[in-house]
């Protein structure tokens, strides 16, 4: 697929006006926005655009108003960036913004009402149990199986995720997830090979670009091999069969549109080794940007860089209320 069209022919970056470039905030993923962020934030002023940093944490949103920003890429990660909530913010300033709306950013933010709009769609996720103490989350073992995958519903990066392959771990597990998010997500592990998709809005339509094919230390791709060791490997392209692969791709696709996302976002799949069945796991609507993160990496092999990317996601800033 050659996505070199996707650089915005002829954008002048003044037309782009002001841009408040928004990462940081309060989130647990905090450390990795500031990442991808920065990222961002050089990538467009290399690009000519007057772009600078603004951090929610610090500063108020409406201060956005006063100085007078025409458009917001968003760089945040997690609740309070990613959740639906500054959307809001933005959508009362009138500011555009990039990627997903309020009501998609926030289903996608919560995993299990992902789950339920896609199981309903006839989209395939793993089962699932909602849980809400120790008890609960024995009982989610003996119904789902072991290993099991347990997690915080309203959390991103691998954060308060634990495999569980006995009912002994189970308390820990828990725990783990549960300081960050009183529902706990308990969902069937599914043994293959895990992958990601990326979907990015090209003249109107929702595309898929390559997808990455992750190979993670005993396949352990956690919050730390995620982005701060080079011990993962990324296969792009992703070697799969070529059938196979466009059929996981159009799948990612109806479950972009299912939730309504718009821009840009990324959705993790494994592919059962026994039958090479896709299952959808999640959906990101403000993927990350760092220098281990996956959309661009995709995008590069799709024929579009760093800076391509950033400027044309910023030129696809926008409101629900002025679609």
């Amino acid at each position: 697929m050659n996505m070199m069209s996707l650089q915005p022919p002829g954008i002048d970056p003044a037309s782009l006006g002001k841009v408040a470039v928004l990462f940081g905030g309060t989130s647990a993923e905090r450390d990795v926005s500031i990442m991808s962020g920065s990222g961002v934030l050089q990538a467009l002023q290399s690009q000519g655009v007057n772009a600078f940093a603004f951090d929610p944490a610090e500063r108020n949103l409406q201060e956005l108003k006063a100085e007078g920003v025409d458009r917001c890429f968003i760089a945040l990660h997690g609740r309070g960036g990613e959740d639906g909530t500054v959307q809001g913010a933005l959508e009362l300033l009138k500011i555009p913004y990039t990627g997903s709306g309020v009501m998609a950013s926030s289903i996608a933010m919560d995993k299990i009402m992902t789950k339920r709009i896609w199981r309903f769609e006839g989209l395939p996720t793993p089962e699932w149990r909602m849980v809400s103490s120790v008890e609960e989350c024995v009982h989610a073992l003996t119904a789902l199986g072991a290993p099991m995958i347990v997690k915080p519903a309203r959390e991103g990066s691998s954060i308060g995720l634990t495999k569980v392959t006995d009912a002994s771990q189970c308390a820990a597990a828990y725990a783990a997830a549960a300081q960050h998010d009183p529902e706990v997500l308990c969902e069937q592990f599914i043994d293959g090979d895990e992958s990601t998709c990326p979907v990015l809005i090209v003249d109107g339509e929702a595309k898929a670009l390559p997808i990455i094919r992750i190979q993670a230390p005993d396949g352990n791709y956690d919050y730390q091999n995620k982005y701060f060791t080079d011990t993962v490997r990324y296969l792009c392209p992703s070697g799969l069969d070529a059938d196979e692969e466009a059929e996981i791709q159009r799948e990612v696709v109806r479950a972009f549109k299912t939730l309504g996302c718009r821009g840009w976002a990324r959705a993790d799949v494994m592919i059962r080794k026994s039958d090479r069945q896709p299952f959808l796991l999640e959906i990101n609507t403000s993927p990350g940007m760092t220098g281990h993160s996956l959309v661009p990496m995709s995008a590069k092999v799709a024929g579009l860089s760093y800076e391509q990317l950033c400027v044309h996601l910023l030129a696809s800033a926008s409101l629900d209320s002025v679609r």
